[in-house]
């Protein structure tokens, strides 16, 4: 039966980060966690920015002036 993330709970917890731990180091855990924060910083500042309008320049109606 497949365990689903909604199940663990308590001690399975800490065993999957007694684990964890044990297979990547105590030093790489702290690195890993700072990229981690870094792309999901860096995923909210290009979902804000994609969210801004674009506004026109001043003056342009929107149709070129190359005739």
């Amino acid at each position: 039966m497949p365990v689903v993330l909604g199940e663990i709970v308590g001690w399975e917890l800490l065993l999957v980060i007694a684990v964890i731990a044990l297979l990547f180091g105590s030093s790489q855990i702290p690195k890993f966690a700072r990229s981690l924060g870094q792309a999901s910083k860096e995923f909210r500042q290009g979902l804000e920015e994609h969210e801004e309008p674009e506004t026109p320049a001043e003056g342009s109606n929107g149709t070129s002036d190359k005739s």
